[in-house]
């Protein structure tokens, strides 16, 4: 299988074979080491051939395994929920910086997705309690499993709806979100493990890509009390553009984070 992977020019044929061949053969990486002279069961022979065809497919291995680890933590997936990047662990970090020791602070995410963002921020911040929305219901599902599988689900509630119109009244000190941030013209030329695979209500963000930070900046100082902040995930490119947005709707001290290959990442605004 590794070499079949590595022909049709995959990424990561080493690394992408063995975690198949373990999940295949329900095996760890020892066990799979330990395993390499016994004869294969057929059964997982079966398993491991319709995952090698799954992966040369262009399906990425997160899909194929249905779940992906993300800030140390396990997130299951389905279709209508995209996989959980490295890249979104800075809003983690920070939003966990910023929350720091502000006991009892309520947290909000927007398009949660799988809860990645809300259930690794709680995971880390014990005294803090959260609400996330997303417009999709199975996306929900996910969400809900997650959180229950890594403890936090008595401290997270879930609602349907688009961006802030399940919420009437309430108030948070902290709203995050990674929202669709993809131009819809450029969606056809994107990778085919995301074009293909990831859910196109998580990646549309529009004719410029910027429509979900519009709505966000014109109605989250309603839902956000004094003093709170606000922080979004963005495209690389999007730094000058999110940031301007946010610093027309009335919010204080916008600034743009970079990630770790020093690409704009993401951005903060405050509410004073």
């Amino acid at each position: 299988m590794r070499d079949r992977f590595r022909a049709a020019g995959l990424d990561t044929p080493e690394l992408d074979a063995r975690i198949l061949a373990q999940a295949a053969f329900r095996l760890d990486s020892l066990g799979l080491l330990g395993a390499e002279r016994d004869s294969a069961p057929a059964e997982g022979l079966t398993r491991l051939d319709g995952f090698a065809e799954r992966r040369l497919a262009g399906e990425p291995v997160a899909r194929i395994l249905g779940q992906k680890e993300f800030y140390g933590l396990p997130f299951g997936l389905n279709a209508a929920t995209l996989v959980p990047r490295p890249d979104t662990e800075l809003l983690v970090e920070l939003a966990l910086d910023w929350l720091g020791k502000r006991n009892g602070a309520r947290l909000l995410d927007l398009g949660t997705g799988s809860g990645a963002i809300p259930v690794a921020i709680l995971a880390n911040s014990p005294g803090t309690t959260g609400l996330a929305t997303d417009l999709s219901e199975e996306a929900l599902a996910a969400a809900r499993e997650n959180a229950r599988r890594n403890g936090v689900d008595e401290r997270l509630e879930f609602r349907q709806g688009s961006w802030f119109s399940p919420i009437e009244g309430e108030q948070f000190d902290l709203i995050v979100s990674n929202p669709p941030y993809i131009e819809t013209d450029v969606i056809a030329s994107l990778m085919p493990e995301v074009r293909d695979f990831d859910p196109l209500l998580a990646l549309d963000g529009g004719p410029d890509g910027l429509g979900p930070y519009r709505i966000i900046a014109a109605q989250a100082g309603e839902y956000l009390v004094r003093p709170g902040a606000l922080m979004v995930e963005i495209g690389s490119g999007q730094g000058e553009a999110v940031t301007r947005i946010f610093a027309d709707a009335g919010f204080s001290g916008v600034r743009v984070e970079k990630d770790l290959a020093g690409l704009d990442r993401v951005v903060i605004a405050h509410q004073l």
